[in-house]
């Protein structure tokens, strides 16, 4: 059950300040609650919840303004929640009609707002917000925006593109851990069945199952032999608990919870993973497990010098001409990101009624099939052409050294995004909440981007105001407006 807020907040002066307590109008997170559409976003947040019973739900101001701000510092779930008791601000940031010290809610509940707001319903948000500060960019028939003066068939506008990994927070997945953790967590399994059903306890040998993979965990210098002989005790080990539940299982007054149920057969999946790629000498299979707890992160061969493979999602982020990120695909699959680049242009066009005048993207995104689809809507694709190198004009050489300075604006935001809102570590541990928190941090990022435009755009025009009314040269004005579009 969901009600709109009563209290919705539109400014500043309509939150209560107790006495003594003066708020600064310029704060970012005043400037940043000012550049959210809440309304339009509350209702669509409303429709998520189609019952008229039941306890009321928290505003949606409340949920995404709270996950926004743990976004922003990374903060965890119960300090959270002191940081926005403490800090009035950050309570007017997520709608409260004014400054209280209480709690306005239990940290448990920011995993129910993260479940709510799905990738899908982030992304939606994330056009709004776009949508609301950039109105002339955006319209929904389909004709651009409202400049009568540019032709709708023109393509117009700068799409950038690149794909990077989000890691995930576990422990680099090596298979003597992960065969031994398999093995601790049915021996717990076992040892519940058999308390609660008062069955004796089979012999599962953990003393030795123990004392065995302390001999390679502790070992300095690994052979092959050594790690080859340590997995094949540990498979024989969750072999053997295996079947041990199976013989239970057999029994018809024997229940498992969904969790333990849930686990066996992320077990099982494991151990048979692991027994293929011992009998068959081979370090690769398909759809392999590498965390337990996590089963559906999948590693991801970047082949970056740092890190060859990351463990944690793929995604695919395009950034427009106003600086505007955007989520264009997210999965825990690999998959090739040139198959991205159609969709996201028709995305493009959408948006804004007119197709890219050049996409920036690296070389992996030119294949033949989207060059073809480019050069059929006349839209440039930076980068040279497939086949023999052709001798370059000076013209060429400037259009190329121009395109791959403004193609690593997509590179920045993936350095922001993971150094100063979380994309580099997640933390979450479902997959509905990893997805998100990455939506989460794309959002958290256009917001201080909007932010800072906003601020220099106001500088501009009091610079602006104060040549004009001094009669000073043009030539201030123009250099100005070029430092507007530089930035």
């Amino acid at each position: 059950m969901y009600k709109f807020n009563r209290n919705h907040q539109f400014s500043l002066s309509d939150f209560n300040q107790p006495i003594g307590l003066k708020m600064n109008p310029e704060n970012r997170w005043v400037k940043k609650s000012e550049a959210i559409p809440w309304y339009d976003i509350e209702q669509r947040y409303a429709s998520l919840f189609p019952s008229n019973t039941g306890m009321p739900a928290k505003p949606l101001q409340a949920a995404l303004g709270s996950l926004l701000i743990q976004k922003q510092y990374g903060y965890s779930d119960r300090e959270l929640v002191e940081q926005i008791r403490e800090n009035p601000y950050y309570q007017f940031f997520i709608g409260l009609p004014g400054y209280q010290e209480n709690a306005p809610f239990v940290p448990s509940l920011l995993v129910e707002f993260r479940k709510r707001l799905t990738d899908e319903v982030l992304s939606e948000i994330n056009e709004m917000i776009a949508e609301y500060n950039h109105p002339d960019d955006h319209n929904g028939d389909g004709t651009g925006g409202d400049d009568s003066s540019s032709d709708p068939d023109e393509n117009q506008g700068t799409l950038i593109l690149d794909a990077t990994c989000a890691p995930q927070q576990i422990s680099y997945p090596q298979d003597i851990n992960l065969l031994n953790e398999a093995r601790e967590n049915l021996e717990a399994i076992l040892d519940t069945i058999c308390y609660e059903y008062n069955y004796y306890k089979p012999r599962m040998y953990r003393e030795n199952a123990r004392k065995d993979y302390l001999a390679l965990a502790k070992c300095r210098k690994r052979s092959a032999k050594k790690i080859r002989k340590a997995v094949k005790k540990q498979l024989q080990y969750v072999r053997r608990d295996l079947g041990y539940i199976d013989l239970y299982l057999e029994q018809d007054d024997i229940e498992l919870t969904e969790k333990q149920a849930a686990r066996i057969d992320i077990i099982r999946k494991l151990f048979e993973q692991q027994e293929y790629m011992y009998k068959n000498g081979t370090h690769s299979v398909k759809d392999r497990i590498v965390s337990i707890s996590q089963p559906y992160i999948r590693p991801i061969v970047r082949g970056k010098a740092k890190s060859p493979t990351e463990f944690g999602a793929k995604l695919d982020m395009s950034i427009d001409e106003n600086g505007i990120a955007r989520l264009e695909r997210l999965s825990f699959d690999a998959y090739n990101e040139s198959d991205v680049l159609i969709g996201s242009i028709k995305k493009y066009f959408e948006r804004t009624g007119h197709y890219p005048e050049r996409v920036l993207v690296d070389q992996i995104y030119r294949n033949r099939r989207n060059r073809a689809f480019c050069r059929e809507l006349g839209i440039r694709m930076s980068g040279p052409a497939l086949g023999r190198p052709k001798q370059m004009t000076p013209e060429a050489h400037r259009q190329s050294y121009n395109d791959n300075v403004d193609r690593i604006e997509v590179e920045r935001g993936f350095s922001l995004a993971k150094r100063c809102y979380g994309l580099g570590l997640i933390r979450t541990k479902l997959d509905t909440t990893t997805r998100s928190s990455i939506g989460l941090s794309i959002i958290a990022m256009n917001l201080d981007r909007l932010t800072a435009v906003n601020f220099v755009n106001m500088l501009i025009s009091i610079f602006s105001r104060y040549i004009w009314q001094n009669n000073l040269p043009q030539k201030s004005i123009e250099s100005i407006m070029a430092c507007d579009a530089t930035y």
